[in-house]
Order: structure tokens, then C-alpha cells, then sequence
């Protein structure tokens, strides 16, 4: 089964992708700053899921593919670098989104909790970012000789929901209560944009020059 070290570093890696403000996280900023922290927590919930969708995907579909193919494996991994750093150059041009996400005024009604659910769960299973973060490194901390292959990325992607349900929750609720301290200097947002960027250019260039976990 997983180690504790491979599942430990894994965790650490993806806590570095998921504090990076993306696709999902700028949704829930949406949802709170729009409907209510009811919402934007149930749209979290609903976002959890479909990540975890994705990681099942790769888990019984691509991950048992890479981990037979060194050639898939290193055409997969450097697909996945470049478009990591691909992501962070984005964020540093695009830092002013989380800014313009706070800035929102455009009031709503609460919806209704299967149909907030549904519209997190199709953002996280449609969010590039994690698709490509979990089909990139997911096989690189799996070990064959540990045994089934699939569930050591189930328990390994784990981690992906929990965090991003932790993380995501916190941004939710940060947006429904402090949104005139995040207005009142917009430099505030930009540089958690900016920080973020950095972080998912090291990521990519990182995994560019890693092989296997095992």
C-alpha cells in the first residue's frame, strides 16, 4: 500500500497546487460574494466531488496506462510541467481577477442545494489545473510492487478533495465576511494572484526535472 512518505510528500505537493487560486476558487469567491456563504460552501462540497471524479479517472483509465509506458509517462509529465507553468504565468498576468471577483456587486437568489451542488461538481470535474496536476504526478508516487496500482492513486487522491475542501471553505468564508477589508487595497488580492503564479511556474519546472516515485 502507500507509504507514509510518498503519501506525506504527495500531500505537500498538493497543498502547494490547491493554495493556488484557480478556476474553483474564484467560483466560490463568486458564489459567496453573489448568493451567501451558504452557497459558496455548498458549491466547495459540490467541487470536492468532482475532483474526486478525477482522480477515479485517472486512477482506473491514464494511471494504469503511464505506469506501464515510460514513453506515455514522460510525454504525460512534460504536458503536464509546461502546462503548470503555463497556469502560472496566467496567474501573474491575470492577478486583478481574484480583485474583480471581490469587486462583484450583482446580487442573487440562493438556489437550491442539489442544484449548487451539481454546479461545483461540474466546475472541479471540468478544472484543467487538477486534471492535469493528478495525471502528471499521481504515478510518480505509486509503487507497483505495493500492490493494485489503482488503489494507491484512490488513497493517494484523497488528498486532493480534503484540502481543496479545506482550503476552498476558508476562501468562501474569508469572501462572505471580510470583503470591505480585501476592497480597501486591492494590492492585497494581487499579491496572493501574483504569489500563487510563482509557486505553480516552480511546481511545473520541478516536475519537469523529476522521474518515477518509484
Amino acid at each position: 500500500m502507500v507509504s507514509g512518505a510518498h503519501f506525506a510528500a504527495f500531500a505537500a505537493l498538493t497543498f502547494l497546487m490547491v493554495v493556488v487560486p484557480g478556476p474553483s476558487v474564484l467560483f466560490t469567491i463568486s458564489r459567496a460574494l453573489t448568493v451567501g456563504r451558504r452557497d459558496a460552501l455548498l458549491t466547495v462540497v459540490g467541487n470536492s466531488a468532482g475532483v474526486y471524479t478525477q482522480v477515479v479517472a485517472v486512477a482506473f483509465g491514464l494511471g494504469v496506462l503511464v505506469t506501464t509506458s515510460a514513453a506515455v509517462f514522460t510525454a504525460i509529465k512534460i504536458a503536464g510541467a509546461l502546462y503548470l507553468v503555463y497556469l502560472g504565468v496566467q496567474a501573474l498576468r491575470h492577478r486583478r481577477k481574484l480583485t474583480d471577483a471581490m469587486a462583484a456587486k450583482v446580487p442573487a437568489a440562493p438556489g437550491r442545494v442539489l442544484t449548487v451542488l451539481r454546479d461545483g461538481f461540474v466546475v472541479g470535474f471540468a478544472n484543467p489545473k487538477s486534471i492535469v496536476f493528478l495525471a502528471a504526478l499521481l504515478p510518480q508516487f505509486v509503487d507497483p510492487a505495493a500492490g493494485s496500482v489503482a488503489v494507491q492513486m484512490l488513497l493517494l487522491g484523497l488528498c486532493l478533495p480534503a484540502i481543496a475542501l479545506a482550503t476552498d471553505s476558508a476562501w468562501a468564508l474569508v469572501a462572505g465576511t471580510a470583503r470591505a477589508w480585501f476592497a480597501r487595497s486591492p494590492k492585497r488580492l494581487e499579491l496572493v494572484g501574483g504569489t500563487g503564479g510563482l509557486v505553480m511556474i516552480g511546481l511545473g519546472t520541478t516536475l519537469a526535472f523529476t522521474g518515477r516515485g518509484d
